[in-house]
């Protein structure tokens, strides 16, 4: 079962996320399981371009072509065994938006007459730069094909595996910024500790903050972790066994469900590692899941 993202409207699944956010509906590690106390190597950054198809569409970054080792290692605090088993992927270069969507630019698509004519809540903390929250991954798909009409480009979710190789940013620690993460850095919740590596700063926002608000990853992205949990591609699977290699979303598997990754501002920082996986039903809307864009190139 995977680790549900809060809240589900859902009623067979709402025990279960209820649980979960303040642990896990699987057996956490132990805490005191070893990990590495070196400072994580710093990744050179690349040089960021930019597309920027129209005036209401996202920023788009364009990520590098490469491989890298998904998944996270048995030692990892916190590992589920959804998490494995670490196999290489290799992907070509794609575009993804630098920030997640924001209500601006889901407004923006409401006004042009696309995405349904669906106006989220907000929930009363602002709209504007702030992620789009209350989007449900059948809503994400209304906004992607209204870019890809507006554009006459490719837009579409990211897989699973191009939002992870985006997200470790060129890393293989639990998060792009090391074996830690402080509320400097990312939007979650801190009154929760990581492997005791200082992540609790007691710090809550309670709510989602406007896009941008920390440094980005060595890619140019910004809040790969925390604020939202964002939307893949992907049908839900129970673990890596069988999974694509060359970067392509997973078409089978329970796709009733799908994949949720980056945790959110309500989740403890375990739940925003770089591994981390969550997944719902395609129809449920969250005040804690939203999504960024994704581009085919060329």
């Amino acid at each position: 079962m995977p680790r549900l993202s809060y809240l589900s409207v859902t009623p067979l699944l709402s025990a279960c996320l209820l649980v979960a956010v303040i642990t896990p509906c699987v057996a956490q590690a132990p805490a005191n399981r070893p990990v590495s106390t070196a400072p994580a190597p710093t990744p050179t950054p690349v040089t960021e371009a930019i597309i920027k198809d129209c005036s209401d569409c996202p920023e788009m970054v364009v990520i590098p072509a490469g491989s890298f080792m998904m998944g996270s290692p048995a030692g990892e605090v916190g590992r589920d065994a959804d998490e494995g088993p670490v196999h290489r992927v290799t992907l070509q270069q794609f575009a993804l938006g630098k920030t997640e969507v924001t209500f601006a630019q889901w407004d923006a698509c409401v006004a042009d007459g696309g995405c349904n004519g669906y106006r989220p809540s907000d929930q009363g903390w602002g709209r504007g730069t702030r992620p789009v929250i209350n989007v449900s991954w059948n809503d994400a798909q209304t906004y992607v094909q209204w870019l890809s009409r507006k554009t006459g480009k490719r837009y579409r979710l990211p897989s699973e595996a191009e939002w992870e190789y985006a997200a470790r940013g060129g890393t293989t620690t639990p998060f792009h910024t090391g074996n830690c993460v402080n509320t400097n850095q990312a939007n979650y919740d801190g009154t929760s500790d990581y492997n005791n590596c200082g992540a609790k700063t007691g710090q809550s926002r309670k709510q989602t903050i406007a896009v941008g608000s920390f440094p980005a990853n060595a890619y140019g992205l910004h809040d790969m972790i925390g604020n939202v949990w964002e939307w893949t591609q992907d049908c839900w699977n129970k673990d890596y066994s069988g999974a694509p290699t060359d970067g392509s979303a997973w078409k089978t598997g329970a796709c009733a469900q799908r994949v949720l990754r980056g945790g959110s501002w309500i989740n403890s920082p375990l739940l925003t590692r770089a591994a981390e996986r969550s997944g719902s039903t395609a129809e449920n809307r969250s005040f804690s899941n939203g999504f960024r864009a994704a581009r085919t190139l060329p």
